[in-house]
């Protein structure tokens, strides 16, 4: 930071997702060939989001402009939202995976400047979808808007890779972070500083593998979640024959190898993957891992089929305080992302 103190030295740090929250930014969904051939048809499982979201938040909507936020209000009134929980931005994007190309909030309760946005650099998982300079420029749209001070560590980074417990660790992938259409100028030594520095956490621990279907080399956000400062949970096949037993169970011998700061191992509950959904001839990246923890609640993607209950139960078993809701994603995840991938949590300081 050209001299100057890191975030972290300055006491910044990026809370876990069950840390308070003031809202839940998301971009609406636009981008046809994100669904094609059924945009249309995921709306009123956005709504419902939407929905559970506003009942314990605000909702912070980034549209391109008054045409789309009026057909985003018809939708969200449909489902009977809360509308005044709900706010737009007019912030133009490329897509509506906003875990990626959002705001990464970090907090310093002590600091003068109690919040501050990272802002980096984003570039559709590799140059994969074209264009994406919008949604790169997203987060800092978002602090010119707050009047926050934005600081760009000029690597690529997305928001889906990395899984904090809100107590100086965080959780990636090798699949994802080491992969060369990312950062093939940094080692994982760099990269591990770099997250350090502006994430604000001491420990990085890694996976090797996401699942089959994936798109983003692996995001962490379908794989393995952190449901406490010292619980994981993490999706596990019991197939055999699936393309994704022998990758998770080695991700599985993985976190049961891993120590956290204050050595103690990682509690990990293991969450049974839902049957293969394919749409097309393509096999989806359906995974019960990608839900979203707000302030009340605790929204899964569920896939109509007999895993669901099992997942929304084991879920629930993990979070005492928030009422676990399923959402059918059946629909959504032909986007190749589901609930967690659409949304960004902002912190409360």
């Amino acid at each position: 930071m050209n001299g100057q103190a890191t975030l972290k030295q300055q006491g910044y740090f990026f809370p876990a997702e069950f840390h308070p929250h003031v809202a839940t930014w998301l971009s609406w969904p636009h981008k046809e060939a994100s669904w094609p051939g059924k945009i249309d048809a995921i709306y009123p499982y956005y709504s419902q989001f939407v929905k559970y979201l506003a009942m314990s938040e605000l909702v912070r909507i980034n549209v391109a402009d008054e045409v789309m936020k009026a057909a985003a209000v018809a939708h969200l009134q449909k489902a009977g939202v809360q509308m005044d929980k709900v706010e737009f931005f007019l912030h133009p994007t490329n897509d509506a995976w906003c875990r990626d190309h959002g705001p990464a909030f970090l907090i310093n309760p002590t600091a003068a400047e109690k919040k501050v946005i990272v802002d980096w650099g984003y570039n559709a998982w590799g140059g994969k979808y074209p264009p994406f300079d919008k949604d790169d420029v997203i987060p800092t749209l978002i602090a010119n808007h707050f009047k926050l001070p934005v600081f760009h560590p000029g690597i690529v980074m997305e928001g889906g890779s990395v899984e904090f417990n809100g107590a100086g660790t965080v959780l990636t992938s090798t699949c994802c972070l080491m992969n060369e259409n990312r950062n093939p100028h940094l080692s994982q030594a760099q990269i591990e500083t770099y997250l350090q520095d502006y994430y604000g956490v001491d420990q990085v621990l890694w996976v090797a593998e996401g699942i089959i279907g994936d798109d983003t080399d692996g995001h962490i956000d379908d794989t393995v979640r952190f449901v406490n400062e010292d619980t994981v949970l993490t999706v596990v096949e019991s197939n055999r024959q699936d393309e994704n037993y022998e990758l998770l169970q080695g991700n599985l011998e993985q976190l049961k190898q891993m120590r956290l700061l204050n050595g103690k191992q990682l509690n990990v509950v293991e969450l049974p993957m839902p049957d293969a959904v394919v749409y097309e001839d393509q096999r989806l990246p359906a995974s019960y891992a990608n839900f979203y923890i707000s302030n009340k609640h605790v929204i899964v993607p569920t896939y109509r089929c007999a895993q669901d209950d099992k997942a929304l139960q084991i879920i629930q078993e993990c979070f005492k305080t928030r009422e676990v809701v399923g959402i059918d994603s059946t629909e959504i995840i032909w986007g190749l992302g589901s609930f967690h991938c659409l949304s960004q949590q902002e912190p409360l300081v």
